[in-house]
């Protein structure tokens, strides 16, 4: 080359913005912590809510760590890390999404200085996973296995573990005992059963909270009716359920054709077949002995007054979920032809009732044959509390199904976390090199619960952590913040208990989501495929002509 220098390698399309090196790592971390930020305040019993306030004009009132993150649409790419480790918490145990979050953030800041020192992002991390897996390993000597075989020992640990979740959201204050108790009922009455769908939610606006109850069976809001439903019997015992996927209409029968008719009495012809046809339906729904129809599709007025004389119910627009729980259910088979109606394919409950809550009407299946399932309905006043009274009910009802499948606790409170924290002090003395430093990092981020906690209840949070420091380094494994009394106390006497799944799982998640986010040390962000732009730089052949005919 001329003058010496060098050829220009153009390697990445125009427009490419690339960011790399410690500068980018620092970035990154940065975008995390400012996810955390928002998030932090809601931990505990004394946790903040978030009012989000979405395009739509939709608000939401709510201090569930993945619902939060979720509706705050994060765009950036390392900070949506986060993201995807709350979602994972709430799938796999469903409760802890603060925690891992906060969790995962504090490990990032501890780690933040080492790197603006000009340390190997990889050293910190393998020095984190190593830490991670001495935490999970100590956590298996903490944890206490819980006896399951006094039913009434099995329920009472149930409810506090319940309680203990429901105390950090809106409804954990005075009516905590009453939905711990609540959703306890209706996992065991699922017994080994414990699909999720198989507990349904429902909101009635109105009534007091109090008033909310628990249906141990199928219950939802009565479909749109025609006239003659009032007619209809309310009240069936040993009912027969037939689930259809038929509209029984007559304007159903009709097709797009044309038909050229010469007398009236062609035309009558036409519309008594119509009738026939509707009517032969109708009479072999009858003839099957079925005392209750549920129809995905519409049931005109026709239909209703001619079941309704004969003491039969139907509900037509039955939503796909709720007839999805009513064959669980019972046992019943959606039909998509009223031929062959045998008794196989019928449901069977001992009660269907028509009952009133609030301003509506719900049908209400009891005492169902095939599988066990069970309704909450809720009541309460503004619709965001009833929302948000939900998905506090879901947190629950995921961790009291986790410690019946896995009956394993720990005390709550920040105990477990201090007492790792120490424990993990207490490991780095004995390792030599750097590694030491970051172990004592991930030992320090591991007080970040207890100190969160305490700052959320507007407390001393370093006096609190001095204490609790003392009490663990004395042999007090369960001590932990105090909520009530503004000090520290012994969590597992006072039955603050949190399934050892739940801070497995966010050790766990929140170790891989820091080490993931340490070793990215280059960005690049493409730009908006031009592909549609004629002669666009860099897209096509000779001047950009493919998508133009040009070969």
């Amino acid at each position: 080359m001329m003058n010496g220098m060098q050829p220009q390698i153009v390697l990445l399309r125009e427009g490419t913005d690339t960011s790399q090196g410690k500068a980018q790592l620092i970035s990154n971390i940065n975008a995390c912590m400012a996810v955390v930020e928002c998030v932090n305040t809601t931990l505990g019993p004394r946790g903040m809510d978030k009012l989000i306030h979405s395009e739509g004009g939709r608000v939401t009132i709510t201090n569930d760590g993945a619902t939060v993150i979720s509706l705050l649409e994060i765009v950036h790419p390392a900070a949506h890390t986060l993201v995807d480790i709350a979602r994972s918490q709430d799938a796999e145990v469903g409760d802890g999404t603060t925690t891992v979050t906060i969790l995962a953030g504090e490990l990032l800041k501890e780690c933040k200085t080492f790197v603006e020192d000009g340390v190997h992002p990889q050293v910190i991390a393998r020095a984190f996973r190593m830490a991670s897996e001495f935490a999970l390993e100590k956590l298996g000597e903490i944890q206490t296995t819980l006896d399951f075989n006094d039913v009434e020992v099995k329920r009472s640990t149930l409810i506090k573990c319940a309680e203990t979740t429901l105390s950090s959201k809106l409804i954990g204050g005075s009516h905590g005992r009453f939905f711990s108790e609540m959703v306890v009922d209706a996992c065991l009455h699922l017994e080994e059963n414990l699909d999720l769908q198989m507990i349904g939610i429902k909101q009635v606006q109105g009534g007091s909270m109090e008033d909310s109850f628990l249906v141990e069976g199928v219950a939802f809001k009565k479909c749109f009716s025609y006239a003659g439903f009032e007619q209809q019997p309310k009240k069936i015992l040993d009912a027969k359920i037939l689930a259809l996927n038929v509209e029984l209409e007559l304007k159903s029968e009709k097709e797009n054709a044309e038909i050229r008719i010469e007398s009236v009495e062609d035309y009558q012809s036409i519309v008594d077949a119509e009738w026939d046809i509707i009517y032969d339906k109708l009479d072999k729904i009858v003839a099957s002995g079925a005392t209750v129809v549920l129809s995905k599709l519409a049931i005109g007025d026709l239909a209703t007054q001619y079941f309704a004389d004969r003491e039969i119910f139907c509900a037509g627009r039955v939503t796909d979920d709720d007839m999805k729980r009513v064959q669980k259910a019972t046992a019943a088979q959606v039909q998509s032809t009223v031929n062959n109606l045998i008794p196989e394919i019928m449901g069977a409950c001992a009660t269907f009732e028509e009952k009133q809550v609030g301003d509506e009407r719900y049908n209400v299946f009891t005492g169902c044959v095939a599988s066990k399932t069970a309704t909450i309905v809720l009541r309460g006043g503004a619709e965001q509390f009833i929302q948000e009274a939900e998905r506090s009910l879901h947190d629950a009802i995921m961790i009291v199904r986790r410690t019946l499948q896995n009956n394993v606790v720990v005390p709550g409170g920040g105990a477990v976390d201090m007492e790792l924290s120490r424990l993990l002090r207490q490991h780095a003395k004995t390792i030599h090199g750097k590694a030491q430093f970051f172990v004592n990092s991930f030992a320090k981020a591991l007080e970040v619960i207890p100190r969160q906690l305490s700052q959320n209840a507007g407390f001393d949070a370093t006096e609190l952590l001095n204490k609790l420091r003392h009490a663990h380094a004395k042999g007090e494994v369960n001590m932990g913040i105090d909520i009530e009394m503004d000090g520290i106390c012994n969590t597992w006497d006072k039955f603050i208990w949190e399934p050892a799944l739940v801070k497995r799982n966010a050790i766990t998640a929140a170790t891989e989501a820091a080490c993931l986010i340490l070793t990215i040390d280059e960005t690049v962000k493409n730009p908006k495929s031009e592909n549609e732009k004629p002669g666009a730089p860099g897209v096509g052949g000779r001047g950009g002509g493919r998508g133009r005919g040009m070969r």
